[in-house]
This record gives structure tokens, C-alpha cells and sequence, in this order.
């Protein structure tokens, strides 16, 4: 038997959905919407914990009916109904990211679009503070308020529109601890933007650009005197720091900040760490070249890496024993630690060991080519330099 599966857009059905419901014998929804469309005589059964619900309807010997949200298909319950075997017929609505768009009067194909209903509040949040623009499915205990609290030292407006599709419906722009201070009615959606005025760039790709290329040539970089993580080194370390979107990565001791800018580049959250003020400039000159949000923290570690939020990987580019103890006490699945001088080696591995990490390491050394005045070409050595990653 196939299940109809019907999304609602506030209190309006689509074309097709009141001749299904007349015809249902069981009806499954949210209580809000068996209240305003569950026929009279029809069993209903609401949706709470779903494993009920799923073996009624395919107990179901009548005509049956799922009411949800929007569209069915968007994060929604089409996938459980799916797993479990049930063969259905789809009537959507407009989905909330939809509403919220036009309701902000902005184009939405440029969204990273995140849940964050019965998942983990972190990856979200890493996810609006690497992107310029995330539309954000919100749910209990991970609304406006609990996502703005994390945002603290990014620079974001949200969008929320409360009782979305409801009577109630209202749409506040506000600054992240503005909204954080604020008790927000449910259901809502937001939007958490860099700039909220920015018009984005047109693009045939849906959700923004891919990071493209990776392990950049140093001269990509503002930097100092060839004071800066070569490609090559650079390939390694960010094979073991693993940066996706979802993720935060701290980059310690930060320089000119190419290991930060590549790992925001390939979806991460970054955090920068830097003491020296001239290096912090080249760090932002580079951020803005290649179009990445990196947020700066100047000072010195480990004392500047008090209060910042919990990484998932850290590559420790200057310091000593004492940074590396600090970084690998952090709760990071990986640390990534690159040494220039032999003597550190056995002091960082027993650092990390002691933490707790699985410690491998290799030295990263590399000659490149290189032209020749008569035409032909010979081979260039770069210095070598140890890279230690701990993983747990």
C-alpha cells in the first residue's frame, strides 16, 4: 500500500492533500497538525518517538496519511518512511528555508543549509563560523539563542523568523548577542550571516564555491622573508588534520596563516593564534585574498588559548613544550605538531603520548624543480622539517 506523504506550509495544504485526507483511515503527524487537518473518524496517531508510528502505518489496511512540515523530502521524514520499506506519494510544500529566504527577500542558492534538529550543536556551529551565509533547521535546545551564544567572537546577524508558517509569524534581523539574550518562539528557522547586505556572487553551484585547489604555492601568501609552511609540508599536515566542514581547527603559532587559510578553504572553522602583531596583518591580508573567514586571536600561547571553543584538530606551527601541552589537553581527535629543530622531536612525541595520542610522525623534504639559465633544469632542496601528528 502506498503512504501519503503530505507537507504543510503553516495552516495551507497542497493541491490534492484535503481529497487524500477525506479518504484516510490513519492519520500520523505532529499534534499541531492532526489539530488543524486530521479528518473526524480517522485514527490518528502523533509523532513523537517514530517507531510507533511506523508500525502503524505499515500495519495500515486503509488509506493512510503522514502530515510534516514543509517539504517532506528536506531533512524531513521521507528518509525513515523510506528505510522502513513504505512506498509513498509525495505532495511538498514550501520548505522553511524557502519561506525564510523570500521572507528575507534574498536568493538562497548560495546557503550551506544545516540541521541541527536531534544532532549535535558543534558541527553546526563550526559550519556558521566558516560560512558567509548558513540557513540553519533549528530544534530543541539548539535554537537562535544557543547558536548565537556560540558564535561569541564572530561576527554574525541572524535572521530568525519565530511560529514560522504559523499566525504568529515575524521575521528579527539581530546581531548574534543581541539573540542570544533573547527567549525566541518555536517553530523557527534562521539565517546566520557575515555580512547581511552582501550579494552573492552567481554561481552554478548551489551552497557557494568548492575550495578548489589546496597545498597553494607560497607565493599565494603574503609572508615573510620565506618565513611561511612550504606546499609540500603544508600537503602532509593537512592529510593528518583531516579540515571539513563541520570541524574546528586551531592553527597555533600561526605566522602568515597559509595552514589556517587552507583548511577554512576546505570547509573548516579556523582559529588563528598569533603573537606577532605584523604577522596578524599579513594573516588578515591573506584571509581576505582568499576569501575565507579565519578568526585572529593576538596574543601568546598557551594563555591565548584560554576560553576559545573545543578544536577537532590543531596544528601547532611555533612554540614549545608547553604550547604542545596546552594544544593536546585541548580535547582535539588530532594534533599535528611541525618542528624545525631534531632536538624537540623526542620532547613533543612524550608531550603528546602523555596525552593520551596514537604519535606518528615523519620528515617532510622535498627538491623542486628548477629552470636553468641555458634552458635545462635542476633540482632545488627545501629545508626539511619533522612533522609529529597524535590522533585519538
Amino acid at each position: 500500500m502506498t503512504i501519503a506523504v503530505i507537507g504543510v506550509d503553516g495552516s495551507t495544504l497542497p493541491p490534492g492533500a484535503a481529497d487524500l485526507l477525506d479518504r484516510a483511515a490513519l492519520v500520523v503527524g505532529g499534534r499541531r497538525h492532526l489539530d488543524r487537518h486530521a479528518p473526524h473518524g480517522a485514527r490518528t496517531v502523533e509523532l513523537g518517538d517514530l517507531d510507533p508510528a511506523l508500525r502503524e502505518l505499515a500495519a495500515a489496511s486503509g488509506p493512510a496519511v503522514v502530515l510534516a512540515s514543509g517539504d517532506p523530502g528536506f531533512f524531513g521524514i521521507m528518509r525513515s518512511l523510506r528505510a522502513a520499506g513504505l512506498e509513498l506519494t509525495v505532495l511538498p510544500a514550501v520548505s522553511s528555508v524557502q519561506r525564510l529566504a523570500a521572507l528575507a527577500g534574498r536568493s538562497w542558492d548560495d546557503l550551506a543549509v544545516v540541521s541541527a534538529h536531534g544532532r549535535a550543536l558543534e558541527p553546526v556551529l563550526n559550519v556558521c563560523r566558516a560560512r558567509p551565509a548558513v540557513a540553519v533547521l533549528t530544534g530543541p535546545d539548539c535554537g537562535p539563542a544557543e547558536l548565537a551564544a556560540g558564535l561569541h567572537g564572530w561576527q554574525r546577524t541572524l535572521v530568525v523568523a519565530e511560529d514560522i508558517g504559523g499566525p504568529g509569524e515575524q521575521v528579527s534581523t539581530v546581531d548574534a548577542e543581541t539573540a542570544a539574550l533573547r527567549t525566541w518562539r518555536e517553530p523557527n528557522v534562521l539565517l546566520c550571516l557575515s555580512d547581511p547586505h552582501a550579494v552573492p556572487d552567481r554561481s552554478w553551484y548551489a551552497g557557494g564555491s568548492p575550495g578548489g585547489e589546496w597545498a597553494l604555492a607560497e607565493d599565494e601568501f603574503a609572508h615573510r622573508d620565506g618565513m611561511i609552511t612550504k606546499a609540500e609540508v603544508r600537503a602532509v599536515a593537512l592529510a593528518r588534520l583531516v579540515p571539513r566542514p563541520g570541524t574546528l581547527v586551531w592553527d597555533v603559532g600561526a605566522g602568515s596563516g597559509s595552514v589556517g587559510v587552507e583548511c577554512a578553504r576546505l570547509g573548516s572553522a579556523v582559529i588563528a593564534v598569533e603573537r606577532d602583531p605584523v604577522q596578524c596583518v599579513r594573516l588578515v591580508s591573506n584571509t581576505t585574498k582568499h576569501q575565507v573567514d579565519v578568526r585572529l586571536v593576538e596574543g601568546t600561547a598557551p594563555a591565548a588559548l584560554a576560553g576559545l571553543p573545543r578544536p577537532d584538530a590543531v596544528f601547532v606551527g611555533g612554540g614549545g613544550a608547553d604550547v604542545v601541552r596546552a594544544c593536546a589537553t585541548a580535547g582535539a581527535a588530532r594534533v599535528v605538531v611541525a618542528l624545525a629543530a631534531v632536538d624537540r622531536l623526542g620532547v613533543t612525541r612524550d608531550v603528546l603520548r602523555d596525552a593520551g595520542y596514537r604519535v606518528s610522525g615523519s620528515q617532510v623534504s622535498a627538491a623542486r624543480l628548477t629552470d636553468l639559465p641555458n634552458g635545462g633544469s635542476r633540482l632545488s632542496a627545501i629545508n626539511p622539517v619533522f612533522l609529529l601528528w597524535g590522533t585519538r
